[in-house]
């Protein structure tokens, strides 16, 4: 596949989201600052928060290689996050969009992930379910942003921006009004300005990618099996073979995935560019009442990013290599729940006193979601 790479020319400046105005807004109104911006000052927030720390150790889609072989290099929540800031970055600027603010979405769109990654996430969703609730990282993101986070004597929470709010909940998914009334200021009616929408991709762009090395170096895929499954890999580790042919396995994979990466973002900014011309689109007023998001791939390219996509559920996500440690952390999980809400003496003072407000089932689910990986195997050793 063959996508060239000409730097597309910015967007009308009406279409970005403004550095004034009403995104801008907090709920609990602050001074400006005498020369960092709202949206700086929200990535610095969620930077210095505990729950982005905790990011480091929290799974990405494994901390360790089969057999529990030690794996430094592996992606974790937090170094995945780094990944996601830079390709956003990258985006914003070219497009001339808001940088500040689609940096800072990038930062903050993984805060709300449990320990475990996905299977954690699934979990803690199916413990829920008998009490009529459900586990969604979204809005446990803007539950930390708004609530758990202690920093300022003045305020709950990081007190960040309507814009950077409303990015964290609908960056990847559209909630419907009349299912979730409580998310009303955040315009359900309407579709996020276009740095949110790009992060949903930015994203998938990453994990696509670096999911495919960590991989390979994990043992669990096999190149000859990426090479036959995956064309777009297989595109790019043949011409790097040619043009290398003294590198070194790891090298040429490394060069492949890199120039993926590479194609996959110049296609979303020239199939952004191209939408945006055919819809006529000249202000953040139109990205928000067009009927589908702006954000998206070509046609040529999301084939390949699907197959792809099907490739590593099939044979990382759900390999066999990686059952037995799925199968432990669901039922750590689970059964970590089951304590807790049999017996919430064992939660932690501060988890107590949210039980009347918050109910039994979210205190615990929150208290859990909370822990990082080597945290919640410690509290399950204990416990258990």
């Amino acid at each position: 596949m063959s996508v060239k790479a000409e730097q597309p020319a910015a967007l009308s400046p009406a279409i970005a989201v403004p550095g004034d105005g009403a995104l801008t807004q907090r709920a609990y109104p602050e001074p400006p600052h005498a020369y960092r911006s709202a949206f700086i000052r929200d990535g610095a927030r969620v930077l210095h928060a505990r729950a982005f720390r905790r990011l480091a150790g929290k799974t990405q889609v494994f901390t360790q290689a089969p057999g529990n072989r030690p794996g430094d290099h592996f992606r974790s929540r937090l170094t995945h996050t780094l990944e996601v800031a830079q390709i956003s970055r990258t985006m914003a600027a070219t497009l001339g969009l808001n940088v500040e603010l689609a940096e800072t979405l990038a930062l903050v769109h993984d805060i709300g992930h449990p320990p475990f990654g996905h299977v954690g996430e699934r979990a803690l969703d199916e413990a829920l379910k008998p009490y009529g609730l459900r586990f969604d990282h979204n809005l446990h993101a803007l539950r930390i942003v708004t609530w758990f986070e202690e920093r300022y004597p003045a305020f709950r929470g990081l007190n960040l921006t309507l814009g950077v709010r409303e990015g964290i909940i609908k960056h990847s998914r559209d909630y419907s009004p009349a299912a979730h009334p409580e998310l009303a200021e955040y315009f359900l009616d309407q579709l996020p300005p276009l740095e949110a929408q790009l992060i949903d991709l930015a994203d998938e762009i990453a994990y696509l990618t670096a999911d495919i090395e960590d991989g390979l170096d994990s043992g669990i895929l096999r190149i000859e099996s990426v090479l036959l499954h995956v064309p777009l890999f297989r595109e790019f580790h043949t011409a790097a073979r040619n043009e290398y042919p003294t590198a070194t396995p790891r090298v040429l994979a490394g060069e492949a995935t890199r120039r993926m990466l590479n194609v996959l973002v110049t296609d979303l900014l020239q199939e952004v560019r191209r939408r945006i011309e055919t819809n006529k689109i000249n202000t953040l007023d139109d990205v928000r009442s067009t009927p589908q998001r702006l954000a998206a791939f070509s046609p040529a390219t999301e084939t390949e990013r699907a197959a792809t996509k099907r490739f590593l559920y099939a044979n990382l996500y759900n390999s066999p290599d990686l059952e037995e440690s799925r199968a432990h952390s669901a039922a750590v999980v689970e059964k970590l729940f089951v304590q807790f809400a049999a017996d919430p003496k064992l939660l932690p003072e501060d988890h107590r006193e949210q039980i009347e407000s918050q109910g039994l089932a979210r205190t615990v689910t929150d208290y859990i979601a909370g822990m990082t990986d080597s945290f919640i195997e410690q509290t399950w050793a204990r416990m258990s």
